[in-house]
């Protein structure tokens, strides 16, 4: 039976399948992205919901696996070399995912560094850039008086769904006809711009019609509808 004790997390989030992939997570845009690989790819995993209304993410077991206290994180069973494998940044988890399995990254090394560069796009624009839209729109910034801060980061967010959108004609997917972590990376944060953070016609977001087709499309696969909820909020 593979055993997990050397890791201080499983304290405080025993793993009741220690054979399986350990996910500690949140269904927020950057959590479900793993789950939604995990789903795709049908790879056995335990998730763990990690709390942030009991500050979860900074307990000293939760930072023993990431010292930078952000969800997700995962602990693999049967990592390189079969040893376990602690990993954090869901981009990273990403291709490791698909590097072990196989799946969600061209097997073509060109095309497979053009999936990476979308999904760099997406970790270092998309996200950061979406959710201070949602701080300033949703949460606490919406209060501050001088709208400058939120409108640099809105005009931004519109030119990176811009960036999306002509990238996007003519294709089913980020790759083309081939769906992947690229996709998995960027739709989930797309949705939410638009879903939990209302923020859909402050962007002006139907303007962006490739984006909106290939977002119906990826909300319609079983495992992304699957993945959106996971873990579970109590």
């Amino acid at each position: 039976m593979t055993d997990l004790s050397r890791f201080p997390i499983t304290k405080k989030w025993p793993a009741a399948h220690p054979e399986r992939l350990q996910l500690y997570s949140l269904p927020t845009p950057n959590g479900v992205k793993v789950a939604i690989a995990l789903e795709e790819i049908g790879l056995a995993y335990e998730p763990h919901l990690v709390k942030f209304d009991t500050n979860d993410q900074l307990t000293p077991e939760f930072l023993s696996l990431n010292p930078n206290n952000k969800i997700p994180a995962i602990i693999d069973p049967n990592g390189p070399g079969g040893q376990p494998l602690p990993l954090f940044e869901s981009g990273a988890i990403l291709i490791y995912l698909a590097d072990k399995t196989g799946q969600l990254l061209p097997k073509d090394a060109a095309k497979r560094y053009e999936a990476i560069q979308w999904l760099m796009f997406q970790m270092g624009g998309i996200g950061p850039m979406f959710g201070q839209v949602g701080f300033f729109h949703k949460f606490a910034g919406k209060d501050y008086e001088d709208k400058r801060p939120r409108d640099r980061y809105l005009a931004e967010a519109r030119r990176l769904l811009s960036v999306v959108d002509g990238h996007l004609k003519g294709k089913a997917w980020i790759m083309g006809d081939e769906y992947g972590i690229a996709d998995i990376a960027t739709f989930p944060w797309i949705n939410n711009l638009i879903g939990f953070y209302g923020a859909r016609d402050l962007v002006g977001y139907d303007d962006f019609r490739e984006v909106d087709r290939v977002l119906q499309a990826f909300l319609a696969r079983p495992a992304v509808q699957r993945g959106l909820k996971i873990p579970a909020r109590d």
